[in-house]
């Protein structure tokens, strides 16, 4: 079982670093801004799978290879990029006030868990702070997958909570421009944290 003072010393580490503004919590934050917390719910269910795959490939040793091979990054990269930067000119350009649900009509549940799943594995930093973070915190004198189970809860449980404060500050920001019949610049500022995050996730 993992060692409580590793634990007690984990979690407010993890949480300074989950609670930092981030490329998932921007796109928290957007989304929520955009098409509400409750749809927001199901890219947070995508980039909570990639950060748990992330967290356990890292301490297996997976993330080493993938590092040496930083082309294995690149397509995903490029591809999640490109898609935030789609959704951000066009609604940059849209005539009307409307939101990024309207935007993309066609947009359901397995699209948001994607971009949350993409964004969440498709980010270096992700990897490379998982891989020097992780292994301070394991126990090589105890079970690997105790540890490793009660880290990567402790990781949910967090990225969570920050991803549902972000979330919800979009929802404020948004009910705020409403109230000043300001939904334009609503729009002008969710594709701006759209663009800006597409080329942060292609370009970092």
């Amino acid at each position: 079982m993992q060692s409580y003072s590793l634990l007690a010393a984990f979690i407010p580490t993890f949480l300074l670093v989950s609670a930092t503004p981030g490329m998932c919590m921007t796109l928290a934050m957007t989304l929520g801004m955009s098409i509400g917390v409750r749809r927001t719910l199901w890219m947070m269910l995508g980039e909570l799978t990639g950060v748990a795959l992330v967290a356990i490939a890292s301490t297996l040793g997976v993330a080493t290879l993938m590092l040496q091979h930083p082309q294995l990054f690149q397509g995903l990269k490029y591809l999640g990029g490109a898609y935030l930067v789609w959704i951000g000119f066009n609604l940059w350009h849209a005539k009307t006030a409307v939101g990024v649900a309207k935007i993309l009509p066609d947009i359901r549940p397995y699209a948001l868990i994607s971009q949350g799943f993409i964004t969440a594995i498709a980010n270096p930093k992700g990897w490379a702070f998982m891989i020097s973070l992780l292994p301070p915190f394991i126990d090589s004198h105890m079970a690997m997958a105790p540890q490793l189970l009660a880290l990567v809860g402790i990781i949910m449980v967090t990225e969570f909570s920050c991803l549902l404060a972000y979330a919800s500050g979009g929802k404020g920001l948004r009910l705020f421009l409403n109230k000043g019949n300001h939904l334009r610049w609503m729009n002008r500022i969710s594709a701006l944290l759209m663009m800006i995050l597409g080329l942060w996730l292609a370009l970092d």
